[in-house]
């Protein structure tokens, strides 16, 4: 069947928020644990919701965690979010050409927005599902099932892009493909090392793929 769907992670993905989740992180973890954690070790933080990476922490303090690294998040975001190469020019082309076009993240719809209106995709996607719209964050299949039947698409018709291991197993948990992305920030080996579908060296790859050039 003829692809129809798209569906993105944002953080990662669609905008380098790299430095700012790790930066973030540090700051946080600094805070809390001084000088026990590297920005090396942030790297296995990075995917899951933070309510899940801070409980393994200390989960007296995760509430007073969260708060922490999301008040350094949204002070610096627009100082430290980037837009990926190519990134822009594809979601655009497209949008144009009738593309379903979907955001499937576990961030929370704050943070989404402020990353949407600063790279200005935001005018591209048709539904944008956030940590605060489901039960259940990827890899669970909730959330993409979720966007699927707001834009009215099958998982047959539809790829899920993402940088992570939850978004490629959440893809293939809710029967849609799957592409990789090479600039994941844990590396190329390590987003091939998931068996995506596809993996994309930068997002204009997707063209082709779809036949959409």
């Amino acid at each position: 069947m003829k692809i129809n769907t798209l569906l993105f992670d944002l953080d990662g993905t669609l905008i380098n928020t790299n430095d700012l989740i790790i930066e973030s992180f540090m700051h946080t973890l600094e805070h809390y644990f001084p000088g026990q954690y590297t920005r090396e070790d942030v790297l296995a933080f990075i995917g899951p919701p933070l309510h899940d990476s801070f409980e393994k922490l200390d989960k007296d303090r995760l509430e007073e965690m969260v708060q922490t690294y999301r008040k350094f998040n949204h002070e610096q975001h627009d100082v430290l979010v980037k837009e990926f190469d190519t990134v822009y020019e594809t979601v655009k082309t497209l949008h144009e050409k009738g593309y379903k076009l979907g955001i499937v993240t576990t961030k929370i719809r704050q943070t989404v927005n402020m990353g949407l209106k600063l790279t200005k995709l935001d005018q591209f996607f048709d539904v944008v599902v956030t940590l605060d719209d489901v039960e259940n964050a990827k890899p669970h299949p909730e959330p993409i099932e979720k966007a699927l039947e707001l834009l009215k698409a099958s998982p047959e018709e539809t790829i899920m892009v993402g940088d992570n291991v939850h978004d490629i197993e959440a893809g293939k948990n809710a029967g849609t493909k799957t592409a990789g992305v090479a600039w994941s920030v844990k590396g190329e080996a390590y987003i091939r090392s998931h068996e995506p579908d596809f993996v994309l060296e930068k997002m204009s790859d997707l063209l082709p793929i779809l036949g959409a050039e």
